[in-house]
């Protein structure tokens, strides 16, 4: 109960609220507002509130001043009188204005409105136990506010619009508790009282107002619960799935989000225009949840059908720009990031991104300049910070001419900046990296991260002795591919998968312009291909993956830039340098060309196929020499054919096939030998795999520092004569040899 002072102090904000035109008094408009608001629950009709006007006008005259109204004396004596509760009316004013506060941002279009009364009861219910649940919780220590502003946005599109449902602080419940238990079956009574309402709609009311309350508190795992139940209720309804799919994002479930959005977007395209205001978003949040898994061909495509739908969505823009990035494609990612700023020019995050962008186009100035207006926008932005000390970084290093001394004190700046907010270990060795950078100069042929001082001799002057030592340009391409192996993780992929995906996929024949037959699909799709070859990969090492498969092979296979590409060629492509036996990978990549429409059914495939093959394999893995043969092939016309045999043939000759191979799998097998105690006489680091020994000097030198053609300074010889030893067994063998013939030669 009230005391008096606290009593009339209530009554006197309740008076203040409906005193609008503050006069003192409360006209007969002011205390039909006041009637209304205090009560709800109740519909009254215009009859039923001139009366109630009537009576309190006429009861309480003395208090009446004119056209004013109702004095602030009046109305306190109007409660004294017991005409109305002063608790009771001022907590509902209290909580009807959260509720409106609440609706404002629930109801941005009139699909979000609340419909039935009985829901606001459950709304408000569940309101007090979160707050009860919170507050224990906060005396115990367990319930944590964490402010993420400092990172990038992942531009989480939410059905109402920016930042209304998600705090900007992420918020940690203990759920292991006992306060939880009971907050948990607490809920489940709410759930049972929603599912128990008069009307299946109403019920649908319900779980759906429990599920947006949960999840505004960052519930997820409770939020889902009511979701999937309206799912259930009302299966047709995009809300639901679109809601269900955020919670399964936010709890981790990135594969469940992308079926669970996938269902919300064949709901709204089956809707009509109902759900029009809703379409872009859920093909920006499904384009996240491919992103979760890797599948960032898949998620390129949301954001461009995002943007297309809605022309001024920011968001989708940057995304897409980011997304791009993300496989390489860095000029059309500049393109889309440069649109989304030119829509939202303090988009910070956006900023970012372009900059990281330009920076992988060369453009390093103008890198350098998006990355500082990223900062401004934002100083405590923990990407930009580290990128532009990383930028500074590369610039030192190279000792790029637009470095300039200052410059080294800016980088180490922003990396400083950057390791306050997070105590990232990588930070922190960048900065010691560049305390080092100014406390010596590096050395241009040597000195750093190890090495000793060389010189790089030309490959005219590298020799080779005997016919199995690898020349020095096969090794360097070798080296490359097997790079391009570990990337990629091909070399962990069973060639016989491929077999089993052509086996597997149904792919519907198209027509290129000159009329060929293909079984031709867009990168999404071939994209899932890829991750059930990759299935054991994670998803950003898979996303790495996808990044130099697009750099590397989707980028020559698609000439005609139209984002399709031949699968069968595709996999012949991938074949030989998947795992397996050389004959088996030569076999599947012949198989793969006579899976291709032309071919199919037969047991040899036409020479100009078989030609076109291999100049493709080597414009892929060896572009030095492949880039202008791809030039010889367009307008060649042959009816040959060729068996496997003969391909066989075609593909392992050293000058025009891909006799390379060889030189690769002899990296695959020695990846693990070591050669005992033996050092490369250059980088100092143990050599494994080949040694290659200079016969004359007796210096040794590792597969990489021999591809690359270094040499210790204090051998200098108008040439070089190798030779490679692929264990110490042939080592020894060989000197075993020059021992015995040196002492038949002796007297």
């Amino acid at each position: 109960m009230a005391t008096r002072g606290n009593r009339s102090e209530k009554v006197k904000r309740i008076f203040q609220k409906f005193d609008n035109d503050r006069d003192g008094g409360l006209n007969r408009v002011e205390m039909a507002a006041l009637v209304v608001a205090v009560n709800p629950r109740v519909k009254f009709s215009d009859e039923q509130i001139n009366a109630i006007l009537d009576e309190v006008f006429r009861t309480y005259g003395e208090f009446i001043e004119g056209e004013r109204g109702l004095t602030y004396d009046g109305l306190l004596r109007t409660y004294d009188d017991g005409a109305g509760d002063v608790d009771r009316d001022f907590d509902t004013l209290v909580t009807e204005s959260q509720r409106k506060q609440r609706t404002a941002a629930w109801a941005v279009s009139p699909h979000h409105d609340i419909v039935f009364d009985d829901t606001w009861k459950l709304v408000d219910e569940l309101e007090i136990l979160l707050k009860r649940l919170k507050s224990r919780q906060a005396k115990d220590k367990k319930f944590k506010n964490d402010n993420f502003d400092a990172y990038s946005d992942a531009g989480w599109s939410r059905e109402l619009g920016p930042s209304s449902e998600i705090s900007e602080k992420r918020v940690y419940w203990e759920e292991s508790g006992p306060d939880y238990a009971i907050f948990v079956k607490e809920l489940g009574a709410l759930r049972i009282r929603a599912d128990g309402a008069r009307s299946r709609e109403e019920a649908f009311d319900g779980q759906m107002a429990i599920g947006r309350v949960l999840y505004e508190h960052q519930l997820s795992k409770e939020a889902l619960v009511s979701f999937k139940r309206s799912c259930e209720l009302q299966p047709t309804d995009v809300r639901p799935h679109f809601r269900a799919a955020n919670c399964l994002y936010l709890l981790g479930k990135c594969k469940e989000a992308k079926d669970e959005f996938l269902l919300a977007l064949e709901s709204a395209e089956a809707g009509g225009n109902q759900w029009g205001y809703l379409l872009p978003q859920i093909h920006v949040n499904l384009g996240i949840a491919l992103e979760g898994e890797g599948m960032v061909l898949s998620a390129c495509e949301y954001y461009r059908e995002a943007a297309i739908l809605c022309p001024t969505h920011f968001r989708a823009l940057k995304l897409l720009g980011s997304a791009l990035f993300g496989i390489g494609e860095y000029r059309a990612a500049a393109k889309a990031l440069e649109e989304a700023i030119f829509m939202k020019p303090d988009y910070a995050d956006a900023h970012c991104d372009l900059a990281s962008a330009l920076h992988a186009l060369g453009e390093d100035e103008r890198a350098i300049e998006v990355f500082q207006k990223a900062i401004d926008l934002n100083p405590g932005h923990v990407d930009a910070l580290y990128n532009l000390g990383g930028l500074y970084m590369d610039l030192a290093q190279q000792g790029c001419l637009f470095f300039r001394a200052g410059e080294t004190e800016e980088a180490k700046k922003a990396l400083k900046e950057a390791f306050k907010m997070t105590n990232r270990v990588e930070l922190h060795d960048a900065i010691y990296h560049m305390k080092q950078l100014q406390k010596k100069k590096v050395k241009s042929n040597g000195g750093a991260n190890g090495e000793g001082v060389f010189v790089v001799v030309e490959q005219s002057k590298f020799k080779t002795v005997g016919e199995k030592t690898t020349l020095r340009e096969d090794l360097g391409n070798a080296i490359r591919i097997r790079a391009f192996q570990r990337i990629t993780r091909l070399s962990r992929c069973d060639v016989d998968l491929l077999k089993k995906e052509m086996s597997e996929t149904d792919v519907s024949v198209s027509y290129t312009g000159g009329g060929a037959p293909q079984k031709s699909i867009r990168k999404p799709n071939l994209e899932e291909s890829l991750r059930r070859l990759l299935r054991f990969l994670k998803p950003k090492t898979f996303q790495g993956a996808v990044k130099a498969i697009n750099e590397r092979i989707l980028s020559v296979l698609d000439e005609s830039g139209s984002s399709r590409g031949d699968l069968g060629m595709f996999y012949a492509v991938l074949a030989p340098i998947c795992n397996g036996p050389p004959d088996k990978r030569k076999r599947i990549a012949f198989d793969a060309l006579l899976w291709r429409p032309e071919n199919e059914g037969g047991f040899q495939i036409r020479k100009m196929e078989a030609v076109r093959y291999i100049k493709l394999l080597r414009a892929i893995y060896v572009p030095s020499r492949g880039i202008s043969e791809m030039l010889e092939i367009h307008g060649e016309m042959d009816s040959l054919m060729v068996s496997f045999s003969e391909f066989l043939a075609m593909f392992d000759g050293p000058d025009w096939g891909f006799g390379i191979m060889s030189t690769l799998l002899k990296l695959e097998t020695g990846d693990r030998n070591r050669h005992g105690r033996q050092v490369c006489s250059v980088c100092r680091y143990p050599v494994i795999g080949s040694r290659f020994k200079e016969v004359n000097s007796l210096f040794s030198l590792c597969n990489q520092c021999y591809s690359e053609g270094k040499v210790p300074p204090s051998f200098k010889q108008d040439e070089y004569k190798f030779k490679e030893y692929g264990s110490e067994a042939e080592a020894m063998k060989d000197k075993c040899m020059c021992f015995t013939l040196q002492s038949h030669k002796a007297p």
